[in-house]
C-alpha cells in the first residue's frame, strides 16, 4: 500500500445505543491515514472496544457514517480473542501466515510440474509454467516467504508463546492472547487494530512488540491503559 497521507478511513458522527437504551458512544468522529500510530485511551466503560469493533467491520449496529477505502486489510486483537480449541499453538500462529505458506506451496507444485511429460513435451504449457513461476518468485521475494521459518521462531519466542505442540484448549487465558498477538503480527495487515496488546507480557516482551510496531508500515491503533508504552 502507499504511504501517502490519504485518509483511507473516516467514522462520522457515529453513536452507539444498546437495546436496553444505554448510550456506548455518542457523536464520534474519526480519520486516519495509513501509516497513523494512534492511541485510543479512556475510562472503563467508556466504548473503547466498540470503537475497535466498529473499525474492524465486527460492530455494524450504530448510526452514523463509516467510510472505509477499499484494498487494505484489517488484523483485529480483541481483549479475548476465540481460537479452536482443538488446534495446536504453531496450527494457530501458521494461520496468520496462510498467504505465504500459500504461495510457496504453489511454488513447490511448479517445480515438480516441470517433470511431468505433458509439460515437457508441450512448449506452450513449458512456457506457461515458466511465466507463472516468475510470477510465483516475485511475490515470495515480495513477502519475504523464505524466511517464514525464522520469521516464526523470533515471534513466538519473543512473545513468550507456549511450545507449538501444546493444545490451545490447554492454555491460559493470557496464553491464548499472547499466541493470537503472534498470528496477527505474523499475518502482517495493513491496519492493526490492537485491545490491550501489553496485557500478559511480560516487559522483554513488550520491548519487542514497542520494537516491532515502531518498524511496521502501516497503520496501528491500540487501546491501553500502557502509558509507557503509548
Amino acid at each position: 500500500m502507499s504511504e501517502d497521507k490519504k485518509i483511507i478511513f473516516s467514522m462520522v458522527g457515529v453513536s452507539k445505543t444498546t437495546p436496553q437504551g444505554k448510550q456506548i458512544i455518542k457523536n464520534i468522529y474519526l480519520s486516519f491515514f495509513y501509516g497513523a500510530k494512534i492511541g485510543i485511551i479512556g475510562l472503563n466503560g467508556s466504548g473503547k472496544s466498540t470503537v475497535m469493533k466498529i473499525i474492524a467491520g465486527l460492530d455494524k449496529a450504530y448510526q452514523g457514517d463509516v467510510v472505509f477505502s477499499p484494498g487494505y486489510t484489517v488484523g483485529y486483537l480483541p481483549q479475548e480473542p476465540e481460537l479452536d480449541l482443538n488446534k495446536t499453538v504453531k496450527e494457530i500462529v501458521m494461520e496468520g501466515a496462510k498467504e505465504t505458506v500459500d504461495v510457496l506451496k504453489e511454488y513447490e507444485e511448479i517445480n515438480a510440474a516441470f517433470m511431468d511429460e505433458e509439460v515437457l513435451n508441450d512448449p506452450d504449457k513449458m512456457d506457461k509454467l515458466i511465466a507463472r513461476q516468475g510470477e510465483v518468485q516475485d511475490k515470495i521475494d515480495s513477502l519475504d516467504a523464505w524466511e517464514l521459518d525464522n520469521k516464526l521462531e523470533r515471534a513466538m519466542d519473543a512473545l513468550r508463546c507456549p511450545p507449538d505442540d501444546q493444545l490451545i484448549s490447554t492454555l491460559s487465558g493470557g496464553e491464548k492472547r499472547r499466541v493470537a498477538l503472534c498470528r496477527l503480527l505474523l499475518q502482517n495487515p495493513d491496519i492493526l487494530l490492537l485491545d490491550e496488546p501489553t496485557n500478559h507480557l511480560d516487559a522483554e516482551s513488550i520491548d519487542w512488540l514497542e520494537q516491532h510496531l515502531q518498524q511496521y508500515n502501516g497503520t496501528v491503533i491500540a487501546v491501553t491503559h500502557d502509558r509507557y508504552f503509548l
